[in-house]
């Protein structure tokens, strides 16, 4: 791994720890494992991956979701740490935050 990445990866801990988002660990695995046991949170991830960022409209149109059904697959993945919003240009965008671009990583498509 990168010196790079490493650092990336050191400051938003850091960030997260600052905000009050870090967990005691086994209630934040509980809440990785909810995120995860939905495949439309798992493709979520991995459309925002693939693509490096996406609003709430494009992820919206792309899993054919209601306001409720996408209000509440982003907040699970915001809450366990898989995605983050960052604004630009004043836009807001879902990105794959180190812990999400991990799950990517480690995760086998099929």
């Amino acid at each position: 791994m990168s010196n790079e990445i490493l650092k990336r990866k050191q400051e938003w801990l850091e960030r997260i720890k600052r905000e009050g988002k870090l967990r005691d660990p086994t209630e934040d695995h509980r809440i990785g494992l909810v995120a995860l046991q939905n495949k439309i949170r798992r493709d979520t991830i991995r459309f925002i991956g693939l693509n490096g960022k996406k609003t709430q409209e494009e992820i919206k149109e792309w899993f054919n979701l209601s306001d409720a059904q996408l209000k509440m697959h982003l907040g699970l993945l915001e809450q366990a740490l898989f995605v983050e919003v960052v604004e630009e240009n004043g836009k807001e965008y879902y990105i794959l935050t180190p812990r999400g671009e991990a799950y990517l990583e480690n995760v086998e498509w099929r």
